[in-house]
């Protein structure tokens, strides 16, 4: 087999897998598992191997004519897809080997395994797409997938009603979306995103309108969870904790970013510096919410948040022009450091975020179902290897030095550094409240004694909870070293990579000192702050700042639902008012009169008499020869 027709045959496995599952297999939960987990296998290992072989690679076919308009779906396998299908593959493994045992009990297993083949197949599609409208395909399975796997738990009124907003918000980034890419094609007469990039940076480029971009950049709005239509994602908390991992945490979300990076030769400096600040916000904000919540997959949740915050502030400070001295002469180079930077923590992330969900999922597990932190505790001794993978990830979040964190985190520091002073210190501010919840939220579940008789009863699981947790521990740890990726995606990584020789002067020993600093600071605040306790010290020292951090985490929420019933319902009776009155009552019942009316008339004139045929026929004779001898005229 080409590497191409390994590329299709990773993209249409999953699609098979989910056919299977949901024509034979819906009620053989065991034997749906094991097709969705060794497709997911099969994916991690084809896709590994399409990294590593370094042959990069484009084809397409023609799917639809409609006159002039041409519709392709195509593949494009360049090192940034090598990089977003390493991730997409290793990390789902993980955490479909992690499903057997966390959903190992539940009674629809087989529409579970058949989601995530479902989602497998959209998220490989988005990756692989070589133009938007294929990628907008995708796009929308995505959302599809991950409504059905938020709503696993349909009896339950609040994943229902989760699983819905997740679908609705996300239409709305998808609209300007679609938008986006009507007007792209417009413009260029493509969206193939080879093409794209040639027309754009070619000798002739075309000037790009700022419209064009940012509309695009609705879709990751959406997907990514950005502000203002954030509020999904921690909601899809509702979901099973896997899903929560695999699409809220490291792949569904990251696939935002990762449009970003595609579109980059289409961005013009008002759209960066629009996406910048829209994502220094989202992480600052993100971090203020964690802090106050109870529930440990809504901690991660708004981690997640202010993580993608950070990639997408990242993409957002652009390309950066570093000089070489080459004999003598200083020759300055713009290099994709933002593209860099923001793959480059999307890919630790996966890893370390992965992580942590699942750890949380492994907590959840052995509590019975537990998820308020504040009765937990005292899980260090009664889950060891939870425990210490979860330490880990932690570790890695916080941007503990030498883990994969630390590395991606500085590099989106330094290139702050380098191009915006504010957007570098908010994003320095967001480490030390990272460090400040995490640590916070390590206190509260593992230390003490335990405050519940769940916590008391807690067990680790079994090999198929603790292995894919021992796996991605490994990744965290090794995630950030340039050898790790052996030169495989240089595409994608080339930014970072060339910023690592300029580190080492006076900007790279501020950022260093900043980092180490910030994550001493935020941890050392936590430990002082927070003791195991049944309810939230921070409430009880400081409840005016409490109360506030609340309000913050509220206000979106609050604002949407007051704008859905005090706006949105009364215009939405406002036009049912007109269609009742408008055009149900006067057109169509006014018209129906009317024909009516001329249908009376019309029925009254058949009265069965002879002389009243006579006379009609007289009158339409009469009128027949006015009409012909011009005496009437119309």
């Amino acid at each position: 087999m080409t590497m191409l027709q390994y590329a299709v045959f990773i993209l249409v496995l999953p699609l098979v897998s989910a056919a299977i599952i949901a024509l034979f297999l819906r009620r053989a939960g065991s034997i749906a598992a094991a097709v969705s987990v060794v497709t997911a296998a099969i994916i991690a290992v084809v896709a590994v191997i399409l990294a590593l072989h370094r042959e990069r690679f484009e084809a397409s076919m023609e799917w639809l004519r409609l006159g002039d308009f041409v519709l392709k779906l195509g593949i494009k396998f360049d090192d940034l897809a090598a990089l977003m299908l390493v991730i997409v593959g290793v990390v789902g493994l993980c955490i479909h080997v992690f499903s057997l045992g966390y959903m190992h009990e539940d009674g629809a297993r087989g529409r579970y395994f058949g989601g995530l083949s479902v989602f497998m197949f959209s998220m490989l599609g988005i990756v692989l797409a070589d133009n938007l409208f294929m990628m907008f395909i995708y796009w929308e399975l995505v959302g599809f997938s991950s409504w059905l796997l938020i709503n696993h738990y349909l009896n339950r009124q609040s994943a229902a009603d989760a699983a819905k907003k997740a679908f609705i918000v996300n239409r709305v980034g998808d609209f300007g979306f679609l938008l986006g890419i009507i007007w792209c094609y417009a413009y260029f007469g493509t969206t193939n995103l080879t093409e794209l990039a040639s027309l754009v940076g070619g000798t002739a480029g075309k000037v790009v309108p700022t419209a064009i971009p940012l509309l695009l950049f609705c879709g990751a709005v959406g997907k990514s969870a950005q502000l203002p239509l954030h509020v999904w994602l921690p909601d899809a908390m509702e979901g099973p904790t896997p899903v929560s991992a695999l699409i809220h945490a490291a792949t569904m979300v990251a696939a935002g970013i990762y449009m970003l990076c595609r579109i980059e030769p289409l961005m013009v400096p008002d759209a960066f510096t629009v996406i910048m600040w829209i994502g220094t916000i989202t992480a600052v904000y993100a971090a203020l919410c964690a802090i106050v919540q109870s529930d440990i997959k809504k901690v991660l949740a708004y981690s997640t948040l202010s993580q993608l915050g950070y990639m997408v502030a990242a993409f957002g400070l652009g390309p950066l022009a570093l000089s070489h001295d080459m004999g003598g002469t200083a020759h300055t180079a713009l290099v994709r450091a933002g593209v860099g930077a923001a793959m480059f923590h999307l890919m630790t992330h996966a890893f370390f975020k992965a992580l942590l969900f699942l750890g949380s999922g492994s907590v959840i597990h052995a509590c019975h179902h537990e998820q308020d932190i504040f009765r937990m505790g005292g899980l260090r001794k009664k889950l060891p290897l939870t425990f210490f993978t979860f330490t880990v990830g932690v570790l890695a979040l916080i941007g503990t030095p030498f883990l994969a964190g630390f590395f991606s985190k500085d590099a989106i520091l330094y290139l702050a550094y380098m191009k915006n002073a504010p957007v570098f210190a908010i994003l320095a501010f967001t480490a030390i409240l990272t460090a400040f919840y995490m640590v916070r939220l390590w206190i509260l579940v593992f230390s003490g004694a335990p405050r519940s008789d769940e916590a008391d009863h807690a067990h680790e699981g079994g090999i198929a909870l603790t292995a894919p947790l021992v796996v991605l521990a490994l990744l965290s740890i090794i995630g950030g070293y340039g050898w790790f990726y052996g030169g495989a995606f240089g595409g994608a990584f080339g930014g970072v990579l060339d910023l690592v020789p300029h580190a080492s002067g006076s900007a790279g020993t501020i950022v260093l000192i900043t980092s180490v600093v910030v994550l001493v600071v935020g941890a050392a605040s936590a430990f002082f702050v927070y003791k195991p306790a049944p309810a939230d010290p921070l409430a009880a020292k400081s409840p005016v700042l409490f109360g506030a951090l609340r309000a913050a985490w509220a206000s979106f929420d609050r604002a949407y639902d007051y704008y859905v019933e005090k706006v949105q319902q009364r215009f939405a009776m406002l036009l049912n008012f007109i269609e009742q009155i408008f055009l149900a009552g006067l057109i169509v019942r006014g018209f129906a009169g009317v024909v009516g009316l001329f249908g009376l008339g019309a029925r009254a004139l058949h009265v069965g008499n002879l002389n009243a045929y006579v006379y009609w026929f007289l009158i339409g004779v009469v009128g027949l020869w006015a009409f012909a001898s011009g005496v009437l005229t119309f």
